[in-house]
Order: C-alpha cells, then structure tokens, then sequence
C-alpha cells in the first residue's frame, strides 16, 4: 500500500526554477512547504497539475540524483 500523498497548497508556495533553465518554457518549479515539495511545469502554473512529495521522499530523490542513479 502506497503512503498517502503529503497536502499542498500551490498557492502559498513560493515557486522557483534554475537559474540554467532557458526561456524556451520548457521547465519545471521546485516550491517547498512545511507539509511538503512541490514541482510542477513552468507553463501551466496556474491551472496545471502539481506533484507533490514529502521531504523524506524529495531528499531520497536528490540523493540518487546526485549519486548518479537516474544517469543514462
């Protein structure tokens, strides 16, 4: 059984991208809560799906990327 999705309220996030992110709009925004990491795409802000992920989750994700896990 998968633990329940962690609440997340995108409007009181505040939302950022990376600076090496380009102007072509194809992006996503990290924002993080108390509660929760959220990440969604840069162009459907407003209306579009948010993922959002606990801290322990997002903190396991960045670990295996910095590990190389996810590389090609």
């Amino acid at each position: 059984m998968r633990p329940p999705e962690p609440d997340l309220d995108a409007n009181r996030v505040r939302w950022r991208k990376s600076a090496r992110s380009g102007t072509n709009g194809n992006c996503v925004e990290v924002g993080a809560a108390s509660t929760a990491i959220g990440v969604r795409d840069t162009k459907d802000r407003g209306q579009g799906p948010v993922l959002a992920f606990s801290h322990p989750t997002w903190k396991a994700f960045l670990d295996g990327c910095k590990a190389g896990e996810f590389d090609r």
